[in-house]
């Protein structure tokens, strides 16, 4: 069985376009938080927004066939494969590689605007290329055209966690000998008025803070409202070791454990078994007890239900260490990327790991009694070393998975 260790990084997320941002904020406590609304629409809600079009990206000739999300995924593909030291296209065609990319609603841009033409009753036709802009797998396949991957091109779209999905399905095919590289990750472009009137729908929504939108989001807090929707592409190269190390490739961490498990309770609510049971297959997964983890990212939403059904399902899978190992949820900073959220929460401990500090669960000022868990609250902990991280993320449908990082 393969070692697979990440070698590329690429962020695309409220809190920075690069690594280096995304660790100034973290170390910062710093949120990436701040107010969007809509032309046409009365309500205005905080959101996790990446500005920039990223049409540099492109030829103008390829501009029609591209929604937001794919552009935005194909500049952290990019930052990821620079990261790694690969060139772009890899060379020849690369039967051995593979693209493995999550997102909840693909070009949701491109989609929402054609049923607004629609409905407005002036247009019966969509423009030219509209279905391909709009295709959920238009982002992995657009990374694999720009790249000349040939292997497996997948999309997982399970929510939530459908970038976990997809990195655990690359450590998986890369694991078994079948590829020795893989550009795995997730994507999400929904900050449009027909998604936020959706997701509004649900009550679940967080409502601006009164004296700081950027505190909007309050994952464990007693005073919590909501969630916060936000934006975003995150990347990574994922390599086996004998091939990394045949290139002389960097290694930012080793990949080494993944859980995959569904609650097969209710479509929007969660139940700890299936989030116990996802955590604790990554752990057998990876070998380790878990009082060998030395920091957890919680899925956390600042939702009334969800977290202390997170907080029971930790407590579970951990036993007597869910009192010692540190746990928090960067979604206070960068809000809830949906189908990107496993991938940007992997890469907040890549840097934790690589810089010897435990990332805070920012505003955190009242911790709920019904999350009892060894929070991190308000500031990062600084010169802590990291041997072994877990990142858990839980999707409307139940299903849940787990990743473990390991240092090398």
């Amino acid at each position: 069985m393969n070692e697979v260790v990440i070698t590329g990084l690429g962020f695309v997320s409220p809190i920075g376009q690069s690594a280096v941002e995304v660790l100034d904020h973290l170390r910062a406590v710093r949120s990436g938080i701040s107010l969007w609304s809509a032309k046409g629409f009365t309500k205005t809600f905080p959101a996790g927004i990446v500005h920039g079009d990223f049409d540099d990206h492109f030829e103008k000739k390829d501009l029609p066939y591209l929604d937001r999300v794919t552009k935005m995924s194909v500049a952290a593909a990019e930052q990821a494969l620079a990261d790694a030291g690969l060139p772009p296209g890899l060379g020849e065609p690369g039967p051995r590689a593979g693209v493995f990319a999550g997102t909840v609603s693909g070009g949701a841009e491109t989609q929402t605007q054609w049923l607004r033409d629609f409905s407005a009753g002036d247009k019966q036709t969509a423009r030219p290329f509209t279905l391909m802009a709009g295709m959920h797998n238009a982002p992995a396949a657009w990374i694999s055209i720009r790249h000349r991957i040939v292997g497996p091109v997948i999309t997982h779209t399970s929510a939530c966690s459908s970038s976990g999905a997809a990195i655990g399905d690359a450590l998986r095919w890369i694991r078994a000998g079948d590829l020795d590289l893989a550009i795995a990750g997730g994507c999400e472009a929904t900050l449009n008025a027909p998604v936020m009137g959706a997701w509004d729908g649900l009550r679940a929504l967080a409502r601006p803070d009164a004296d700081d939108v950027g505190r909007s989001c309050r994952p464990f807090s007693r005073d919590r409202s909501g969630l916060v929707l936000a934006e975003g592409a995150v990347f990574f190269v994922l390599e086996s070791a004998e091939h990394a190390a045949a290139r002389g490739a960097r290694i930012h961490a080793t990949l080494s454990g993944y859980g995959i498990a569904c609650d097969a309770h209710h479509v929007g609510s969660p139940h700890s078994r299936g989030q116990t049971a996802a955590v604790t297959a990554a752990l057998r997964d990876a070998g380790l007890q878990p009082s060998e983890l030395s920091y957890i990212n919680a899925h956390a939403t600042a939702t009334p239900t969800g977290d202390p059904v997170e907080a029971a399902s930790l407590r579970a899978a951990l036993g007597d260490a869910a009192d010692v190992v540190p746990v928090s949820s960067t979604k206070a900073q960068h809000g809830h990327m949906l189908g990107a959220a496993s991938a940007m929460e992997l890469g907040v401990c890549v840097l934790a790991m690589q810089h010897d500090f435990l990332p805070a669960t920012a505003f955190l000022d009242d911790i709920d009694p019904g999350c009892p868990l060894r929070h991190v609250p308000v500031v990062a902990e600084r010169d802590v070393q990291i041997r072994h991280t877990l990142s858990l993320s839980a999707g409307f449908g139940g299903t849940n998975t787990a990743l473990v990082l390991s240092k090398r």
